[in-house]
């Protein structure tokens, strides 16, 4: 990443930073910026409105709106021209880290096939915000949002496991994977299954990382490079954005680097299941029944419902270590985005201090996350007359909590399982958010995590 942050130790190079002051919108008039800028930018139409711009060459006003934008800071990145600036005002810790952070996610750009007009602005980093857990939640979010923008054509199960072995040698981890036929030789039938049909096989990427005696962490994401739907295809408008259906696999990548970077005090485990759920002579259907690796029969309801196959197996797998915290993340089901919408990452765990924790960590990180219920009730809706269990409700209601439910039967050996059925794209830009991939909840659970784990 460019130095579009400086951090304490350059900042006797950058005593000439233009001072940014922050404006309230319509509250220009009660500004500390300078009396002549105020005045200048009220003769051009500035009122504080938010992501709004102004500057006179000496110094610069940020609109900031109604003040609720965290990430408000991004707006100044994008817009500001060549050189470096510095917030005018002091800030806590935790609002020190989100200006900067939201400086830094103001000089993203997806540039792999387009080129893009790059940030030039610099910013003096706040005195209070931590420089080194800023850029790793940075490189974190840049990691999830490239892997999830780009096209399945560059970013299939075999693109899927060279992003993990690169991962893996930067930081010195331990990866193997099971490919092909290998699966069922191993005993992962429903991975195989889903990702028979695609020329590019599938695959299960397992990296291991830290001390053996540490405590175990586990991280399982979903890894559908793409999703036609299988037999029960998408119609186009469904199939338009399944590009990012391995955006589990990107957070859980991305978390896993975070921790790595920042040594955290663990045996960390990463399990991505790597598929394509494509459509030939061999693809599995609509009312097969499939082995599992926790020895429980599926039939199967709907191939459009295939990703809670492939982590059942790997869930499974994992939980044979009985790890201590097991958290899986998938691009899972449509009705999580209809009872929560595309920004608020729902999950789900039984561990209430665990979630307790994590939620404080949302507020701080201004992450959010919200709890869904693990309602025990719906377990009949997977019942199935000719199988241990159908992997879909067949019905259309609480699908996420039924896919849930359904996963946890394969997690119930791990000590506490957490599960997020996120959307990890942005169909709305806002400053430092652009349109397109989007990671959410992972600074809130490394949050977690790094108080749970902490380095030596």
């Amino acid at each position: 990443m460019r130095q579009e942050l400086l951090s304490d130790y350059e900042r006797d190079a950058a005593n000439a930073a233009l001072p940014i002051y922050t404006v309230k919108e319509n509250e220009i008039d009660s500004c500390d910026a300078p009396e002549e800028l105020i005045s200048l930018a009220q003769f051009n139409g500035f009122n504080g409105e938010a992501g709004g711009v102004y500057a006179d060459g000496k110094a610069v006003l940020l609109g900031v709106g109604d003040g609720s934008d965290p990430f408000i800071s991004a707006a100044a990145a994008e817009k500001l021209p060549k050189g470096t600036y510095v917030f005018a005002t002091s800030a806590g810790a935790d609002e020190a880290n989100l200006i900067a952070l939201g400086w830094l996610l103001g000089t993203y750009r997806f540039d792999r096939y387009k080129q893009q007009k790059p940030a030039s602005a610099c910013l003096v980093a706040p005195e209070n915000a931590d420089i080194g857990g800023v850029r790793r939640a940075a490189g974190a979010i840049t990691m999830v949002r490239d892997l999830v923008n780009t096209p399945a054509s560059d970013m299939g199960p075999s693109a899927m496991e060279h992003t993990a072995r690169n991962l893996a040698a930067n930081e010195g981890a331990q990866i193997e994977v099971i490919t092909g036929e290998e699966l069922l030789a191993q005993n992962f039938p429903m991975v195989h299954a889903v990702g028979r049909a695609s020329v590019d096989a599938p695959r299960l990427i397992d990296l291991r990382w830290g001390d053996e005696n540490a405590p175990r962490l586990t991280l399982v994401g979903k890894g559908v490079t793409f999703d036609s739907g299988g037999l029960n295809i998408k119609g186009g408008a469904g199939m338009s954005l399944m590009k990012k259906d391995m955006g589990g696999s990107a957070h859980v990548l991305a978390l896993a680097g975070m921790i790595m970077a920042a040594k955290l005090n663990v045996r960390l485990r990463v399990l991505v299941p790597a598929v394509e759920n494509a459509i030939a002579g061999n693809a599995f259907r609509p009312s097969d029944v499939l082995q599992s690796r926790k020895g429980l029969t599926v039939e199967i309801g709907n191939t459009d419902a295939e990703g809670r196959l492939i982590l059942a197996d790997a869930l499974a797998y994992g939980a044979e270590e009985q790890p201590d915290l097991m958290i899986s993340m998938a691009t899972l089901t449509g009705a999580a985005r209809v009872a929560v919408g595309p920004e608020l990452a729902p999950f789900y765990c039984d561990d209430d201090a665990l979630v307790s924790a994590l939620e404080e960590a949302a507020v701080k990180n201004a992450d959010p996350v919200w709890r869904m219920p693990l309602w025990r009730n719906y377990e009949a809706m997977l019942s199935s007359s000719i199988a241990d269990v159908n992997h879909i409700s067949g019905g259309g209601f609480a699908g996420s909590i039924t896919a849930a439910l359904f996963l946890k039967k394969f997690a119930v050996d791990a000590d506490r399982w957490m599960h997020f059925d996120i959307y990890a794209w942005r169909p709305k830009a806002a400053p430092g958010r652009p349109t397109g991939g989007e990671a959410q909840a992972i600074r809130a659970l490394f949050d977690v995590l790094s108080k749970r784990y902490p380095a030596a």
